[in-house]
């Protein structure tokens, strides 16, 4: 099985190579990697004590990064590496003023792992919700480095879980520590004899928490928004973007909307527009002077719309209409109801917020214009819902506190740890 899984890497690097002569995110997954292990080598200290975090993309990192800033103000004396997969992640925060490095992760063959830990030598490496590298995770537990996956989630349907998943099985007790968001997932691995796990709850709550505290401001926003009814629609995909054009065009009691597109692409974004009978703005757009008359403004930029949730009353989240919804938390511990498509029942806090009142799934535009009525028409709707929402993420935080005290102990040189592939000692 380790030689199918490391002919399929080649392979998908190979595929990668032939997609990126057309596809600029394949182009920077390549030109990311290109003498990377020369500008490791370049940058790094040999003396310093290195705690490594890996995140898939942005997403990752937002839920790991509560963790990296307390290890950040608890541990001066390491230093933080971190390394995404994804250049959505790699690309807006290649230059994260808590991290001492920032990299793109070379490609999981045997032989990029033996130098990537020959050129870090970190004290413990945290992966973060579910990245499986697996010449990665057995290169680390050869050495005898620690290996925390935090946030972790499990399904059934995952092939650790499958007649032919024993080898899977295998790599994954190899990991010293997993920290799982919910009981379904410990129950799982418990089953096929993974002991070395706890329940610690998502992390995510904790940041989208500590964004609402303190968020960012942005005049030009504010421009545009005034005294209006705020409609926000974040991560949206083109599917998303058909069901909302029509509630756009309703011109439902003077409404304004604040769309912000998972993929920043111009031609994408001026298909849409043209789609709108209102005015449209752009945040990049030079002259912000008609902002106050625009009915629609585009967050054509990435890595704000944490924030940006704070001046809307209802939020639509994208992607339900495609692989799966993107983060409803961001806007939901603002104190909103959450709009989203139908594909949402493999993300536990969404399922839990329909449950509680605070979400609603839509199959088509006819149910998203219904949904929309009858929240802004009823102020006690409005207001119950939105209680719902914020209340579910206060009830839900704390993960980071127990996800730190695991690290803690693994890197405190008082505590002696111990990974034999079945428990998780402490002496």
């Amino acid at each position: 099985m380790r030689f199918l899984y490391n002919i399929g890497i080649y392979i998908y690097y190979l595929l990668i190579k032939i997609a990126s002569v057309f596809d600029s995110k394949a182009l920077k997954l390549v030109k990311g990697r290109k003498n990377i292990f020369e500008t490791m080598f370049f940058h790094c200290n040999e003396d310093d004590k290195i705690i490594w975090f890996h995140c898939a993309s942005l997403g990752e990192f937002e839920q790991g990064r509560p963790v990296i800033e307390r290890l950040k103000t608890n541990h001066p004396g390491y230093k933080l590496l971190i390394t995404f997969f994804s250049p959505s992640g790699f690309e807006v925060r290649k230059n994260y003023k808590n991290a001492d490095y920032v990299f793109y992760l070379p490609f999981d063959t045997p032989s990029n792992t033996k130098k990537f830990l020959d050129i870090w030598n970190p004290s413990i490496a945290v992966f973060i919700k579910y990245e499986f590298w697996y010449n990665y995770i057995n290169e680390l537990h050869s050495r005898g480095i620690p290996i925390i996956l935090i946030s972790a989630i499990f399904r059934k349907n995952q092939h650790f879980f499958k007649f032919y998943g024993l080898w899977f099985k295998k790599q994954l007790k190899k990991i010293t520590y997993i920290l799982v968001q919910n009981r379904e997932s410990l129950n799982l691995l418990s089953k096929v004899g993974i002991r070395n796990v706890s329940l610690s709850g998502d992390t995510r709550f904790d940041r989208v928490y500590d964004i609402s505290l303190k968020p960012e401001r942005f005049e030009e926003i504010e421009k545009f928004v005034q005294s209006s009814i705020i409609f926000i629609a974040g991560s949206t995909w083109p599917k998303d973007e058909e069901i909302l054009t029509d509630l756009i065009n309703k011109n439902y009691r003077g409404i304004k909307y604040i769309i912000a597109p998972h993929e920043i692409k111009n031609d994408n974004i001026e298909s849409f527009c043209k789609k709108i009978e209102g005015k449209t703005v752009k945040l990049s757009d030079a002259d912000k002077t008609s902002f106050p008359e625009a009915q629609v403004l585009i967050i054509d930029y990435i890595g704000i719309l944490s924030n940006v949730y704070q001046y809307a009353s209802v939020a639509y989240i994208g992607g339900g209409f495609d692989k799966g919804i993107h983060n409803i938390l961001e806007a939901a511990v603002f104190g909103m109801p959450v709009i989203f498509g139908p594909k949402y029942n493999k993300f536990a806090e969404a399922s839990e917020l329909v449950k509680y009142g605070g979400a609603f799934p839509v199959n088509n535009k006819s149910e998203l214009l219904a949904i929309t009525y009858k929240i802004l028409s009823n102020y006690s709707i409005l207001k119950e819902t939105s209680a719902c929402s914020k209340n579910y993420v206060r009830l839900k935080k704390g993960a980071t506190e127990k996800t730190i005290s695991i690290i803690n102990a693994m890197i405190s040189p008082e505590i002696k740890l111990k990974a034999d592939n079945k428990n998780f000692i402490m002496n």
